[in-house]
């Protein structure tokens, strides 16, 4: 029986030998013999092989430490986790107010200015420097970074902002994904947690690696901002995801300086974005607290 890979073919081709010829009372005779031979030919199909060997990593999966970091951050990290990312807008709502985000065109040069030179790159760095001080249990930097991180607001909305997720963060992984040596990094921080500080200690406890922590957060901080923006313009879901997806090189960019550097890169050169937060505080109308 043929295997399910392989199907053989038996073809029996005939063969003339021209054997004798005799001359009779003029008529000429001729005698023939019939031979056959037979072929056998073998076909591998196609589509059922693959010259690619499957790479050892494919073959391994993930182990179970990576599937439980995944599963988590994907979880943190996610617009349902209720820290109440929906009701901030980072002064966008000013901008779109005062007409310097009109559309979405508008609306991602100005996330990405966020980004790379204002929030966006302080809190990966204040994100990265609390991560790699709680791995450490380098108590001293922990709450120096942290009380670093909680200065480093330009407004009192942002700065209620960032303290208000950070605190719902942490409590909302205690009752949920309670571990042992987070309380001890909490207490180290002596103060106000605000968002980045909160999801460094968290991933950090967890064992977490760093970077990827790093992407998922600032992929959510980009996504609620675009988020607070679709319902600002408005927006469709559809310009939305095409604002997410012309930023993912700017985030990966963000999140590879944001690991790199240390707190003397820290810095902010978006003015107006700093000054739509604050002038939001007195904005005639509006729908988010920030």
């Amino acid at each position: 029986m043929p295997t399910p890979d392989t199907i053989t073919l038996h073809m029996i081709m005939p063969r003339t030998i021209m054997a004798t010829t005799m001359m009779t009372s003029g008529i000429i005779m001729s005698m023939t013999s019939i031979a056959t031979t037979i072929i056998t030919t073998t076909i591998t199909p196609m589509l059922m092989t693959t010259s690619e060997p499957v790479p050892p990593d494919e073959r391994r999966g993930m182990t179970d430490d990576e599937a439980a970091a995944l599963y988590r951050l994907m979880t943190w990290l996610s617009p349902a986790f209720p820290v109440g990312a929906f009701s901030y807008s980072s002064g966008i709502e000013w901008a779109v107010e005062a007409g310097d985000i009109i559309d979405a065109a508008s609306l991602r040069d100005w996330l990405a200015a966020m980004l790379t030179d204002g929030s966006g790159f302080c809190d990966g760095v204040f994100l990265a420097q609390i991560h790699k001080a709680a791995s450490a249990r380098d108590d001293a930097t922990l709450r120096e970074v942290a009380e670093l991180a909680a200065a480093f607001v330009p407004s009192r909305e942002r700065q209620l902002e960032t303290s208000t997720q950070g605190r719902a963060f942490i409590e909302i992984v205690r009752a949920a994904w309670s571990h042992d040596g987070l309380d001890a990094l909490i207490a180290a921080c002596g103060g106000a947690i605000v968002y980045p500080t909160a999801v460094g200690l968290v991933s950090a406890a967890h064992q977490i690696p760093l970077a990827p922590a790093m992407h998922a957060f600032l992929h959510a901080l980009v996504s609620n901002w675009i988020s607070a923006g679709a319902r600002l313009v408005p927006l469709g879901q559809t310009d939305s995801q095409r604002i997410l997806a012309a930023l993912e090189p700017v985030v990966a960019s963000t999140a590879k300086r944001a690991l790199e550097a240390s707190t003397d890169d820290l810095g902010s050169a978006t003015f107006r974005a700093d000054l739509a937060s604050l002038r939001h505080e007195t904005q005639y109308t509006r729908l988010f607290r920030s």
